[in-house]
């Protein structure tokens, strides 16, 4: 992996938010995944360097991650950190993008296509879970399994370099035999956060409330590719083929042996893919 770049902040309609910029020309905004210890750095940094060469690439820690705030948000949740990363736009001049998404993010980025049409041009969508239903439902751990995944991490005897090394390889990756140490330390560093983990263990619940997103998958106008990994571990190819028929301009590529995290595993390939359907958009 590239070396991280400086830090940098902004504050948007009153929260913080951290985030990396590399790069010239039209931005592209990556959102990362919920899983312990992500980041933008963590989640795309083997890819950065690549979009960099012709685009200007902006990687966000969402709310509740990295070194961005740790809000307790209330209401929708999607519609929260829509409106917070419109508010980020604002304040960094963007005024329309494109997202790549990870998990977590892509659900952002297809609430924020659907609700703020003139800010998105397209959005690249990777192991998201907008809807709790799908071909092949009742979907794995009733659709909890990151959340499942993460109350194991936290839970027993606590964070651990070994558990956070079994989380990525059971859940994030193909070929856990690849998975670099430097990532295993990224991740497991930042999942000690204090804050992090004070939401991870919170009763009540500090993330929002959950949104089903069919009716907004529907209002997209954008272009949305699904990229999604053979071997995904939360959800199969049946379900953003699914997801693809719903929006009016979807499609899929599923990549063979990868996982949940393309972007991490096969670099090369997910940004040869990505970025073809990028500049189709041009």
């Amino acid at each position: 992996m590239a070396q991280r770049p400086p830090s940098l902040y902004a504050t948007a309609d009153g929260v913080k938010y951290h985030y990396h910029e590399l790069g010239d020309g039209d931005p592209v905004v990556f959102l990362h995944g919920g899983g312990p210890g992500c980041t933008a750095w963590s989640d795309f940094g083997p890819v950065a360097e690549l979009f960099a060469a012709q685009r200007r690439v902006i990687l966000v820690d969402i709310l509740q991650y990295g070194l961005s705030d740790k809000v307790t948000i209330t209401g929708p949740m999607w519609d929260f950190h829509a409106a917070k990363t419109v508010a980020l736009l604002d304040e960094l001049g963007i005024e329309r993008a494109d997202f790549v998404c990870n998990s977590w993010g892509g659900t952002i980025a297809l609430n924020l296509a659907a609700k703020y049409p003139d800010r998105v041009r397209s959005v690249v969508v990777t192991g998201s879970m907008p809807v709790f239903y799908g071909p092949l439902a009742p979907l794995p751990e009733n659709g909890r399994r990151g959340r499942n995944a993460r109350d194991v991490y936290y839970g027993g005897t606590g964070p651990s370099k070994e558990k956070m090394r079994e989380l990525i390889t059971r859940l994030e990756w193909f070929d856990g035999d690849a998975l670099p140490d430097e990532t295993v330390e990224m991740r497991y560093r930042q999942s000690l956060d204090t804050d992090e983990m004070a939401l991870a263990a919170a009763s009540d619940n500090p993330r929002g409330d959950w949104q089903d997103l069919t009716v907004e998958l529907g209002q997209i106008e954008a272009p949305v590719l699904f990229a999604w990994g053979m071997f995904d571990a939360f959800l199969t190819p049946d379900y953003p083929l699914m997801l693809a028929r719903m929006i009016p301009r979807g499609q899929l590529y599923i990549m063979d042996r990868a996982s949940h995290h393309l972007q991490e595993e096969r670099p090369d390939d997910y940004h040869a893919v990505v970025s073809g359907f990028l500049d189709q958009q041009l």
